[in-house]
């Protein structure tokens, strides 16, 4: 049975894991990843490696490395990623691994994670959107991870929801998704009152009306903006994954409410939306699994 080995390259850490092609987790990893302006943290991503290689003692088949940013067309490296992580742009990994390596989008990686062996195994047509710090996403199509032109598709927190809305996303959208739940969002918001999704969801359980306010806007932003989703593509099945979903019934309560509103059920077909079923090894899990259907 072929193994394969997971890379998630994270701003804090590099999470690693050997992985067989059935979705055993054989052994995971973590080492911090010293983000520092002279590209030093690659030695520590080639440290992974080794040290995954001389845990199994066996031949690995293939690597697969989850990373921020846009991959090229070939998912060999990371083509675009402006200020962070010096040197990863146009790296190619494959040449120091001397192993067959490929490079996705992070949130790409979380989706091909539960495809594979999660919340969506079986499905062929998914979405997923990570709701953390910002909102990413990615889109399984035929069974396949579609990436579209500049290999950026599934950047569903740019979807926008006010055209009239000053606050703009970090690719210019006015109104978008990300800024309506995103965590980077909050204190702006909240007006200063809560600084993470955390606390305005902890005053939201205690009945703070305000932060009650707040938190349910953005939730029904978030089920507007599902509800286009499902009017575009029609997936069989939306994955919901990031730390913001870690509020449980506190998001998906609401948000079942806010769907019956604004949901398009023709013949009263309603569109699964599942939390997902990784956590923070999903990156490396994604990877590998997606190295793994390529080799």
């Amino acid at each position: 049975m072929s193994v394969a080995i997971g890379i998630d390259l994270g701003g804090t850490n590099i999470k690693g894991i050997l992985i067989n092609e059935a979705g055993e987790v054989l052994k995971q990893h973590y080492i911090p990843t010293q983000d520092d302006a002279q590209g030093l943290w690659r030695e520590n991503v080639k440290e992974m490696v080794r040290y995954l290689q001389n845990y199994w003692q066996e031949p690995v088949s293939t690597v697969g490395l989850s990373a921020p940013g846009l991959p090229d067309a070939t998912n060999r490296s990371i083509a675009f990623l402006p200020n962070r992580l010096p040197g990863l742009e146009n790296f190619v990994w494959g040449d120091c691994f001397e192993l067959p390596t490929y490079v996705l989008n992070d949130a790409h990686a979380a989706l091909m994670a539960e495809a594979a062996f999660g919340a969506a195994m079986g499905d062929r047509n998914v979405v997923l959107l990570t709701l953390g710090t910002g909102v990413g996403g990615g889109i399984l199509l035929n069974g396949e991870l579609y990436q579209g032109l500049s290999q950026m598709a599934g950047h569903l927190g740019h979807l926008c929801l006010n055209t009239s809305d000053d606050e703009c996303s970090i690719v210019g959208m006015p109104g978008s998704l990300e800024y309506a739940i995103g965590n980077y969002s909050v204190a702006k918001r909240s007006r200063n009152r809560f600084t993470s999704t955390w606390e305005l969801v902890e005053a939201y359980r205690q009945g703070d009306h305000f932060a009650s306010y707040v938190w349910l806007h953005s939730v029904r932003s978030l089920a507007v903006a599902l509800s286009s989703i499902i009017n575009v593509f029609s997936p069989e099945r939306i994955v919901l994954a990031g730390g913001i979903t870690l509020a449980d019934d506190a998001l998906f309560e609401p948000l079942r409410s806010f769907l019956d509103v604004y949901e398009w059920r023709p013949g009263g077909k309603q569109t699964p939306i599942v939390q997902a079923q990784f956590g923070d090894m999903a990156g490396a899990i994604g990877a590998a699994s997606f190295a793994l259907r390529k080799s």
